[in-house]
């Protein structure tokens, strides 16, 4: 050790980020375990390294004590042995450092350094995308184990894992095509930071759609929700801050436009833009488009939305497969009871009865006897068997209870 590493320890610390101090300090921690390794160390072995010529020593720590107090001779000296400028309570030093220890302190210096360095690009890693969580990133797809995708980012360096849970089915990337996706979460691991990505979460078209829609980068129009079925549809509500500016034209911009961009970018996804209402009912109704939808009507209590639709819309409220209602749902955070125009009153009369025989119910509940199965089994005198098995005593209670409990 010498002027010429503690010149190289600086280059390190303007190249690499790395705290000069935090280098040094690891560094001797690093010695003082090959001291104790190679040479069976003493106790209370330290070791010091000059931070401007780079020399070090070995010492052997003790504490000093009065005269007649030493009850370990490897962690206290005598006040009189150790000199008149010590006092009790002080530290006396006395150089160990092995006559070959150099060769040690070299090979040290370089494992401790090389360590350091890998440690300190974690770190850069792991803040860079945690710093990025939650955004868009670009990269190019590498390889695959176990239909989970490996993706290295663009800074060359990083490479990050794209789950098969996070992958839209119908897209298909090929080793060294160009992928866009969504930080999902940076992880610490043993090997390094983990960088997962996702293609099917709703914040990927959130991102997206806020890179295309200038208002909502500049606060005018906001995001309030989104319901996605990753690769198929998505829809989008939105708001506007300001009654001049239309939210929902925003963000279809020119022709479309905007929202064809973010189509594209998701191999063809339909997304649909909606406007966003605080009055629920109207929100439901907008949810729902393109069907067109002639009342809501809310049931708090059961946590649905009885939407009425004309008749020769229902089918397209309801979509293929249920996929429009079910988006809608999601969006709106309620149940949603689709009825057509003919057939709403049959609906509401069945929620009223819903709501009558929820009504009756606890009175009967407090006349339901509240015998447990093993305590009719116990009955009678000890050894004998029940009249009755298990399995038709249960039979029985349960024809009981529907007959106490039917709504007719």
């Amino acid at each position: 050790m010498n002027a010429e590493m503690i010149a190289a320890l600086r280059e390190i610390e303007n190249e690499r980020n790395i705290s000069f101090e935090s280098l040094l300090e690891a560094l001797e921690a690093a010695l003082i375990s090959a001291y104790k390794r190679n040479f069976g160390g003493e106790a209370n072995a330290i070791v010091t390294i000059d931070r401007q010529t780079g020399d070090y020593q070995v010492y052997h720590r003790r504490n000093v004590v009065s005269n007649g107090e030493v009850t370990d001779p490897k962690l206290e000296i005598a006040k009189g042995e150790a000199g008149s400028r010590y006092e009790p309570g002080d530290f006396f030093d006395e150089v160990v450092t092995p006559r070959d220890f150099g060769r040690i302190a070299a090979q040290t210096a370089k494992q401790v350094i090389v360590q350091r360095i890998r440690e300190a690009e974690r770190d850069t890693v792991y803040n860079t995308y945690s710093a990025k969580l939650h955004d868009i990133v670009l990269g190019t797809v590498q390889r695959y184990e176990q239909r989970n995708m490996y993706v290295l980012l663009d800074d060359r360096k990083t490479e990050a894992l794209l789950p098969f849970s996070e992958q839209v089915p119908r897209e298909n990337y090929r080793i060294n095509d160009r992928i866009r996706a969504y930080v999902l979460d940076v992880r610490k691991t043993n090997k390094g930071p983990l960088v997962v990505l996702s293609r099917a979460a709703e914040g990927l078209v959130q991102r997206l759609i806020e890179f295309q829609v200038p208002e909502i980068q500049d606060d005018i129009v906001e995001i309030m929700a989104i319901a996605r079925e990753p690769g198929a549809r998505t829809k989008v509500a939105v708001t506007s801050k300001r009654p001049e500016i239309d939210a929902v034209g925003a963000c279809l911009g020119p022709k479309s436009s905007r929202v064809a961009n973010v189509s594209d970018e998701l191999r063809g996804e339909k997304i649909d833009v909606i406007r966003w209402a605080a009055d629920l009912p109207t929100f439901v109704a907008n949810a729902l488009a393109p069907a067109k939808v002639l009342g809501v009507e809310l049931y708090e209590e059961e946590g649905v939305a009885l939407v009425i639709v004309p008749d020769h819309q229902l089918s397209l409220a309801i979509g293929r497969e249920g996929q429009n209602v079910r988006l809608a749902a999601r969006l709106t955070g309620w149940r949603m009871d689709i009825t057509s125009d003919s057939e709403a009153a049959e609906a509401r009369e069945r929620y009223a009865a819903e709501r009558e025989a929820r009504a009756a119910q606890p009175g009967i509940e407090e006349a339901e006897p509240e015998v447990e199965v093993e305590e009719v089994l116990a009955e009678g005198e000890e050894g004998e068997e029940p009249a009755i098995d298990q399995d038709e005593l249960l039979r029985r209670l349960e024809e009981f209870k529907r007959e106490m409990f039917t709504s007719e």
